[in-house]
């Protein structure tokens, strides 16, 4: 297949090499003119992807035409950069697309399938999602994903992206395996203060057992299937960000445990942090929708009300008894 694939960030990089070993023909388009002539000319993401090597075969630009044809396009661009990426690209002759994009749109509330929808109406759209480390999916690390959408395009899709080390599952839950990618990254940054704050495995698992519980009842609230949280895009994703050292929302986290200011630590890093404006959509729709999310609500108040992370603590830990 002819495959586009829309963002360079690591993500992006990772589903080309991985597509490009699976024998398709493959462009990655890169926003920036001058930082697609450092890919074609070293071979390596060294912003996003430092140490994987890029496939000679893979075609970088900055520059596309719409007379070009792809049998399947990705969008793999941070969620607060994808209505200005789709908008680049309205009249495309974009028919399939895969949306690997995680989070929830400041302002609209719009998830990546409905931004995506909105500037391609006629396309078929699916959603790619669950625990997925770009390092170790270019390194052939064996990962198991899922992708949600309707008809036989999810087939179609499914079929394009799974290989021998990628496999993809189905699910006709879009708006459950959008949420789960989305929300997860605000409780990873509240596994990370935690790390931060010197705390221990049994402060983890109540983060990530609550912080659950959180995502299912927005997503009953939001129309989501139950079930869909217990898979790969629900406790799957979330327990892979909590955990891993190589997750940017944990690490985000971590600094904030150490105390460090938040400007600061977003300026030792050029990949983006999901979680941050993230955080500000979920806590605007638990308080839309009247959905208790105590976990996510200090989060929103460490980031954007400067709330003392320890404090924080404090008060989740002290609120009102109740069951379980």
């Amino acid at each position: 297949m002819k495959i586009l694939v829309i963002g360079d960030g690591g993500w992006g990089t990772a589903l080309s090499i991985l597509l490009n070993n699976k024998g398709h023909n493959v462009t990655l388009w890169s926003y920036s003119p001058e930082y697609a002539d450092v890919l074609r000319k070293k071979r390596e993401n060294v912003k996003f992807l430092k140490g994987i090597s890029i496939p000679g075969k893979i075609k970088i630009t900055s520059e596309l035409k719409r007379k070009d044809i792809f049998d399947l396009v990705l969008f793999a661009v941070p969620c607060g950069y994808l209505s200005s990426v789709a908008e680049k690209f309205r009249d495309f002759p974009f028919g399939k697309i895969v949306s690997a994009t995680k989070g929830i749109e400041n302002g609209s509330l719009r998830r990546p399938s409905e931004i995506l929808k909105s500037y391609y109406k006629r396309a078929s759209i699916a959603v790619l999602s669950g625990p997925s480390i770009s390092g170790e999916v270019a390194k052939g690390f064996p990962a198991a994903l899922v992708l949600a959408g309707k008809g036989l395009f999810r087939e179609e899709a499914q079929k394009a992206l799974s290989t021998d080390r990628f496999r993809v599952y189905t699910s006709g839950d879009i708006t459950g395996v959008e949420l789960g990618g989305a929300v997860k990254n605000v409780v990873a940054i509240a596994a990370g203060i935690s790390d931060g704050l010197g705390f221990g495995t049994n402060t983890k698992a109540a983060i990530l057992t609550r912080g659950l519980a959180e995502i299912v009842r927005l997503g009953d609230t939001l129309g989501a299937k139950e079930d869909t949280f217990k898979g790969l895009s629900g406790i799957g994703d979330l327990a892979t960000t909590c955990m891993s050292s190589n997750s940017r929302n944990r690490w985000f986290g971590e600094q904030l445990g150490l105390g460090r200011k938040i400007q600061d630590i977003l300026g030792e890093t050029e990949m983006a942090v999901e979680g941050v404006l993230t955080s500000r959509s979920v806590n605007e729709l638990a308080v839309k929708h009247s959905v208790d999310m105590p976990i996510t609500r200090k989060i929103y108040e460490i980031i954007y009300e400067g709330k003392d992370p320890k404090r924080a603590v404090f008060e989740l830990m002290t609120r009102e008894l109740k069951s379980e």
